[in-house]
This record gives C-alpha cells, structure tokens and sequence, in this order.
C-alpha cells in the first residue's frame, strides 16, 4: 500500500520517518522532496513536509499526487500527520489524536451574530470525513482517541477562542493547520484522507514553558511503527 504522508515541518516528517529504516530522498517537481521509508507489512509512506497552513499543504499535497499519478503509481491513502493542540480535557498532553472529520473551522464569515461558516454563505465545504472502518483500525493500532481535527489559519491563544471552538464543534479534540488543506487536494484527486496528530500543547493561551513538542513528536513515531497493520492489504470498502 502506498500511502503519502504530508507534514508541515521537516521536524514532523522525520517523527514519521523514523518509524522506519533510513528513508531514502526522492526529487519532486518544483523543488520539492519525499521521504520514502518502508516499515514492515507492505506499506510504503512518501512523507513530504509541505510548509505550514492550509494553502501550502493543499498546493504540496496537489503536486505529489499529480506527480505520482503521472508516474503511475497512484497513492491509495493520504495522511496529514504532525503535533497539535489538544482541546482539554478530551485530548491530554502525549496523546493521539485521529480524525473521523476533518473541518475547516475558520472559513466562513464573522458576523454581529457569530461565526458563519462558508457553506451556510452557499459556497464550498468545510469538513471531510475519514473513512469509517479505516478510523477504526488506526484506533485499535496506535490506541489513538477518534475525533473531529480542526484546522485554523490562525491558532488560538485563548481560553474565549477555545471556548467557542468547542461549542460550534462539540466533537472537536484537536487543533493544527493544515488537514483540511491536505484534505481539498486529496479528495480532488479521488484519494481517502485521514489526519493523525500527537497532542504537544493544550489548545488555549500560549504557554510555550508547558508545550511538550519532544514526547509528542516521539509519540508520532511510536503511531507510525504501530500504523502499517492497519492498512496492509486493507479491502476496497476499508477506504471508502
């Protein structure tokens, strides 16, 4: 199986690449460059660390599945993958996170009544879902919690922002920046996505002395060793 992962820093992606043997670098298009590992049990991650935001990994994650479809090798998965805030008291420090949705929480316009998100302005989408039996068999494999992953544009550094984020997305248990974007370049392409992040921070005032960056990239390669079960040689219907 053959599967891209997008980080957004290169420290992310080389948490995932060390769940594997050394991984050898791969020129991309552009200037680009994948990281390709091979654990055990027939999976292949081509991890890219596509820059930071929305924008940067939807236009990173556009040319690799372009570039791997004109080569004809098609990915089967994408995974947006990397640390992230975590909504309290649902995702602790240390823990996993992986999403059965991915949505775009800040899209939309802001109004004397609230927040209006872009699809209620008759535009778009804002949420992508993983497939279902998919979730279920990352979740048996890496222990991760199962939830809705928010991306922002701009990451909260309040309780008040954290407050209102839990209370229009009731299922939300973390926060990051970029799977959504991930998610508009996959499902463009026909591919299934899926987001996995390990929890370094608790979304709310920014209080870098209590982040813990070091366990939760850790944590990301311990996921990412426990991963190729879950998808070696999974039926059509697990990515669906």
């Amino acid at each position: 199986m053959r599967v891209l992962v997008v980080t957004a820093v290169p420290a992310e992606r080389d948490a995932v690449t060390a769940a594997g043997p050394l991984p050898v670098q791969l020129p991309l298009p552009g200037g680009a460059e994948l990281h390709r590992v091979h654990p055990d049990g027939g999976v292949v991650f081509d991890v890219l660390a596509a820059g930071v935001g929305p924008a940067a990994a939807a236009a990173g994650t556009a040319g690799a599945l372009t570039a791997a479809a004109l080569g004809g090798a098609p990915y089967d998965l994408v995974v947006s993958a990397g640390i992230a805030g975590g909504f309290a008291p649902g995702a602790p420090l240390g823990s996993l996170v992986v999403s059965d949705e991915i949505t775009a929480a800040d899209l939309g316009a802001q109004t004397p009544d609230g927040f209006v998100p872009v699809t209620e302005l008759g535009f778009g989408t804002v949420a992508h879902r993983a497939p279902e039996e998919l979730v279920r068999r990352v979740v048996r494999a890496t222990g991760a919690l199962r939830g809705v992953v928010l991306t922002v544009s701009t990451i909260t550094g309040s309780a008040e922002r954290a407050v209102e984020l839990v209370a229009r997305h009731p299922g939300a248990l973390a926060e990051a920046m970029e799977g959504f974007g991930v998610a508009e370049a996959a499902v463009a392409h026909g591919v299934p996505v899926l987001e996995l992040r390990a929890v370094s921070n608790a979304v709310g005032p920014r209080d870098r002395a209590a982040w813990r960056i070091g366990e939760a990239l850790a944590a990301l390669t311990d996921a990412f060793r426990a991963l190729p079960p879950a998808l070696t040689l999974p039926s059509p219907e697990v990515l669906r």
